[in-house]
């Protein structure tokens, strides 16, 4: 019993202290719109923020290309060339690709 009346009178004493932690850790981390989840959210939307931008200069850059297609039509020649590689009959390509790792002649050697 001696147990019980210790913890009665503690809560009894820091009553209004205890409400403002609990009420706090409630408010701070634990509710559905706590602020951990407004930081959380906010930070989110920053990066969405910045992917819209991402496309936004995507579409300017598109855009643009469609409407230099429309305008001349050198310019269907010019892209197919660039992009798809295409040539005339009478043209040779030679594709430069400096993306790729060594090549895998070499034999790896076993250790024994």
């Amino acid at each position: 019993m001696d147990k019980v009346s210790s913890i009665y009178y503690f809560l009894s004493k820091y009553k209004y202290l205890l409400t403002c932690i609990i009420g706090t850790a409630i408010v701070g981390f634990l509710d559905s719109n706590s602020i951990y989840q407004r930081l959380v959210l906010h930070y989110e939307i920053e990066d969405l923020k910045a992917e819209i931008e991402k496309y936004r200069k995507v579409y300017k850059n598109d855009s643009k290309q469609l409407r230099d297609l429309e305008r001349d039509p050198k310019n269907i020649e010019r892209i197919a060339r660039e992009r798809y590689f295409m040539k005339a009959d009478d043209e040779d390509i030679y594709v430069l690709n400096i993306d790729q790792e060594e090549s895998t002649d070499k034999q790896p050697t076993e250790k024994q």
